[in-house]
C-alpha cells in the first residue's frame, strides 16, 4: 500500500460502522472522507468465519486486491472492508470484482 496506511484504531472503525455501508454477497464496504491526502484501509474478518489461518488468508487476499488497484481509489478516504462467509471460498477474481464493485458504488473510485 504505497499511498495508504492501515486503519487500526477501534474508535475509527466504530465511526465508520455508523455510516451507510455498501454490501454484496462477499463483502461489506464502509467509506468516509478523512482530512488527509491518503487513504486508511481496515479489514475485518469475524471469528465466525473460521480459525486464524482462514481469517488471515482472507485478510491477505483483500489487502492484495487493494494494493493492486490502489491507483484507482480517490485519496482522502477511510475505508473498512468486512468479509462475509462467501469471501472464504471465493476465488481471487471474484473478490476483486466484489471489492471494486462496492468501491464504485460508494463513489471512491477515480474516473478514468
Amino acid at each position: 500500500m504505497k499511498f495508504s496506511s492501515a486503519l487500526k484504531l477501534n474508535h475509527i472503525f466504530q465511526r465508520l460502522y455508523h455510516t451507510g455501508g455498501h454490501a454484496n454477497s462477499c463483502l461489506v464496504l464502509y467509506a468516509r472522507k478523512n482530512r488527509t491526502d491518503t487513504n486508511r484501509v481496515g479489514i475485518t474478518v469475524s471469528k465466525k468465519l473460521g480459525h486464524a489461518v482462514v481469517r488471515n488468508r482472507v485478510r491477505r487476499r483483500l489487502r492484495e486486491v487493494y494494493r493492486l488497484h490502489e491507483d484507482r481509489f480517490a485519496p482522502g478516504w477511510d475505508i473498512v472492508v468486512v468479509a462475509r462467509t462467501k469471501a472464504i471460498h471465493a476465488d481471487f477474481q471474484t473478490l476483486t470484482n466484489a471489492y471494486l464493485q462496492l468501491a464504485e458504488k460508494a463513489g471512491i473510485l477515480v474516473t478514468q
